[in-house]
């Protein structure tokens, strides 16, 4: 379930299930001026008995404090759920857009709003594609570059990243589909027609059928869509069809069959004992490719973004007035800045970990230890109410 906070107008809510469709919305008014909690708290609870809702995704905008705070207090009523705050920069805009209107035409521009903040603690890429980069938040003075080259960079660096990870053929949207290489808004339009007609893609070379996509444009998306479950084993990886004849070399040379796929022995040490060279000669590859190839095989469906820490879900809130020199928290880092970063640890004002707190070394920069989005444990080293700040250090911290 998803809380997109809000004063006046109440915080409008959403639940969605594991595939990200719609199930219940709601608004209740927690804060300021209705302070409605009692009522708003007796409606969340009936959604989240009613569709077994485990978490709760808060944006961080307008009156999230409140929110976070109401929303902890509700917990200690409902065990078995936590929360997690997720930032809705540009949130706003995909609910105003001609998209959002289309693929929730049923409801209001604030009701868009609060789905968004939900698929967004699901499938955050898939989610935040439907969003001009520019509205994400991407940096300063953006209006100071050629319009025309931003563009293009940023639009580049989200295809980048949607190929990275690869897209499921079966449940990916059309604008996530458009970010993949070879696919356009119109030919991933047609992907997805094509798939409410005659079912689920059972292979990559079914794509072939698909209007307007023709040779040169599965050439080069193929490798980046995946099939869970389809005919071929090896469509649910990042071979290349064109690499399939490779990939079956490769298992031959090692006696291993498609069945292996997912299980396989430490097959780069074999390649290594018998010679990299030697084996990719064998299956017509190059080393490069043989590696990739490798290890595509031993974990088919590898999403790169579980190797990134999850998110910190929480059950508590705390007060600045609760922190005590010495206490150890975990947190996630907002901002990296030459002297330092910032943690959120769960209070409204993140902490500083000075530069000379980082590590139990010499650190030149912050970047060489944390990087925005990282969870990291730290220790309070003193709290300055008058001052609202608060000193961390992540020394002896693991």
């Amino acid at each position: 379930m998803a809380i997109d906070p809000a004063y006046r107008t109440g915080c409008k809510c959403a639940v969605i299930d594991a595939t990200g469709l719609v199930l219940d919305t709601a608004v209740v008014y927690p804060t300021p001026p209705e302070s409605k909690t009692a009522e708003a708290a007796q409606t969340l609870k009936k959604l989240i008995g009613k569709h077994g809702v485990t978490v709760i995704a808060i944006g961080n905008g307008t009156a999230s404090k409140e929110t976070e705070i109401f929303t902890a207090e509700l917990l200690k009523e409902t065990p078995g759920v936590s929360y997690t705050m997720v930032n809705e920069a540009g949130a706003s805009v995909y609910s105003a857009s001609k998209l959002a209107a289309e693929e929730f035409p049923q409801y209001d521009v604030s009701l868009r709003s609060a789905v968004s903040i939900a698929r967004r603690l699901q499938d955050p890429l898939a989610e935040l594609v439907k969003v001009d980069p520019k509205s994400i938040g991407v940096g300063q003075y953006q209006h100071d570059m050629p319009q025309a080259r931003l563009n293009d960079t940023l639009d580049g660096v989200v295809e980048d990243c949607v190929n990275a990870v690869g897209v499921d053929l079966n449940v990916a949207s059309a604008p996530l589909l458009a970010r993949v290489a070879g696919l356009g808004p119109q030919t991933a339009r047609n992907v997805v027609s094509y798939r409410e007609e005659n079912g689920a893609y059972p292979d990559r070379k079914t794509l072939l059928k698909v209007p307007k996509l023709g040779p040169k444009a599965y050439e080069q998306c193929a490798g980046f869509l995946r099939i869970p479950g389809g005919r071929n084993i090896l469509d649910n990886t990042s071979v290349h069809p064109e690499s399939y004849k490779a990939a079956s070399g490769l298992l031959d040379a090692f006696s291993l069959t498609l069945n292996d796929v997912g299980a396989m022995p430490p097959i780069h040490e074999w390649i290594k004992e018998r010679g990299e060279e030697d084996v990719a000669r064998l299956c017509g590859v190059g080393v490069p490719t043989l590696r990739d190839i490798a290890s595509s095989l031993q974990k088919p469906g590898r999403d790169p973004r579980d190797e990134l820490p999850p998110p910190m879900l929480r059950t508590d809130v705390l007060d600045m007035a609760d922190l005590k020199p010495g206490m150890k928290l975990a947190g996630t880092v907002r901002n990296v800045i030459d002297f330092g970063a910032f943690v959120d640890i769960g209070v409204h004002q993140d902490g500083l970990v000075h530069i000379s707190e980082l590590a139990d070394r010499y650190v030149r920069h912050p970047s060489e230890v944390v990087k925005v989005g990282d969870t990291v444990n730290v220790t309070v080293l003193d709290v300055d109410m008058r001052k609202k700040r608060i000193s961390l250090s992540m020394k002896g911290n693991s």
